[in-house]
Order: C-alpha cells, then structure tokens, then sequence
C-alpha cells in the first residue's frame, strides 16, 4: 500500500489547482497557503478539496512535497521564501524557466538541505487523462511521478538532470507559444495596413475555416498573455545561452505585453478590442 503524502502547492492557480486535484485522486493530501492569495484562489481550493493553510511556515511543517507553480518571474522569490522557511523535504519547481534558473534554484534549495525535482508541465489544467504530462528530471523525480500515479496527469521522467524538464518546456514552449505571438502580430498588421479581408480570403483559399479558426486563437490568448510574457523572456534567455537567436521571443514578450492589460476577462474579448491593444491604443 502506497503511503499517504503531504503536498504543498505554491500556489494553486487554474493549473496548479488540477495538479494538486491529481494528487488528492493518487491517495494524497493536498494543501495551500491562503494568506495574500485571491478569493478566486480560495474558490478553487475549496472546490477541488485543498486543505488550508494560513501561512508558509504552517504549510512546510505540514508537507513533505512542496510543489511550485507559478508565473516566471515569481519562481526564485518562492524559492526563496521556501528556504528560508527551514524546509527539508522534496521541492519540485514546475514553472516556465529557464535551464539556466532551474539550475540556479536547484543549487539553492540543495544547498539548503531540501532536494530539487525539476518539473515542467505541457499542456492545459489536467481534466482529461493524459493530456496534460508533467515532465520531471533528477536524481528525485520518480519519487514525484509516483504521487500523481491515479489522476488525470501524465508524468514522465526524463532522467537525472536537473535541468531537463525545464530545458524540454522552453524548446516546446517556444514554438507553440511563439508561433501564438507572431501570429497575434501579424494580424495586428494586416489590421494596420488595410488588407484584413484580403488576408481573411487567402487564408480560407489555403484551408476552409482557418481564418476564423486564427483569430479565435488571437482572442483566446488574451486570458494567459501576462503570463506568457514572462516565459517568453525565459525561451529568449534560453535560446541566447545555446547560440540560437533570441530576437524571435523578445519580439514575443512585447506582443503579449501589449495584451497583457485584458487579462481578468471572463468574455472572449472583440477582435477590434484585441487590435487596439496590440497597436498600443
């Protein structure tokens, strides 16, 4: 019999929330600390059976696993603020970065006495079997994959390094979620230069329906565009550290910067709403 296993998640947005639902249908308990988060948040915890906890202190004395998934740019402060809690268990860092920072962080929390798991997941929140992989790396990381073994998550380990998982998100995040971008901005220009309609009609002549099918992409893509501007500084970051050109996803980071101020919109957005943000209207 599989032992039951306290798993923190820091902090359980949309995808977080469905990890952390993988590990509850695996036999294990899952917590989350409250203090400073949404009541959006705390809805979701609720709903998907999190236990609470008010502090980051209360929730490292009650977890062996601590799970972090957040945006980029908050993933050393979270780091941090887990190491200087005292904590010794195992630390998973499933966020969007770079190999450079998993590698980074990871020096830190073993240096600190707890063990790094690197971790990136592919795919939307985890509500249909497999179609969402977690990938983890490191000398711990069949130790994680075991606690989501009876969810709706996928895991793979893809061996000991402990910057794998992440080197694996930026290299498929960069096309995925750059051809996302580039897209955004060209429409953006044919919006600009008048032929939107003549785009449109070439689009269809290349694959009927594809046009309609891009611009709800565009659309879509306003709800995560704040996020993914930290990830695409991550992807250029990483690209420039192997010699590939960065120049692409800096490019990115802007489009979505532009973006970024719709994001909290329960409603697809107007396409000509989406256009005058990504003018800089």
């Amino acid at each position: 019999m599989s032992t039951t296993r306290s798993i923190g998640f820091l902090h359980p947005g949309a995808m977080g929330v469905s990890l952390a639902a993988s590990a509850i249908a695996s036999g294990h308990n899952a917590y989350w600390v409250s203090a400073g988060r949404s009541n959006e948040t705390r809805d979701r915890a609720t709903e998907h059976g999190l236990i609470e906890c008010d502090s980051l202190n209360d929730c490292v004395e009650r977890c062996d696993v601590i799970v972090s998934i957040c945006p980029p740019a908050a993933a050393d402060d979270v780091a941090d603020q887990v190491i200087v809690s005292g904590y010794k268990g195992l630390y998973v860092d499933a966020n969007a970065i770079s190999p450079m920072r998993a590698r980074s962080i990871a020096e830190r929390i073993n240096r600190s006495g707890a063990s790094y798991v690197d971790g990136s997941v592919i795919g939307g929140p985890a509500w249909t079997r497999d179609e969402t992989i977690l990938y983890l790396s490191g000398p711990h990381a069949l130790n994680v994959a075991s606690l989501f073994e009876g969810g709706l998550l996928a895991t793979r380990v893809i061996g000991d390094a402990i910057d794998r998982a992440s080197a694996l998100k930026m290299c498929y995040a960069a096309f995925t979620k750059g051809s996302t971008a580039m897209l955004c901005a060209i429409i953006g220009a044919a919006h600009a230069l008048g032929v939107d309609d003549e785009l449109r009609a070439q689009w269809d002549l290349d694959e009927p329906g594809s046009a309609s099918q891009k611009y709800t992409r565009l659309q879509r893509v306003t709800k995560k565009a704040w996020r993914y501007e930290g990830e695409m500084l991550e992807i250029a970051s990483t690209l420039g550290s192997v010699g590939m050109p960065d120049g692409f996803h800096d490019a990115a980071r802007e489009v979505y910067a532009r973006m970024g101020p719709l994001k909290g919109t329960t409603e697809l957005p107007m396409i000509d709403e989406v256009l005058r943000h990504l003018q800089g209207a």
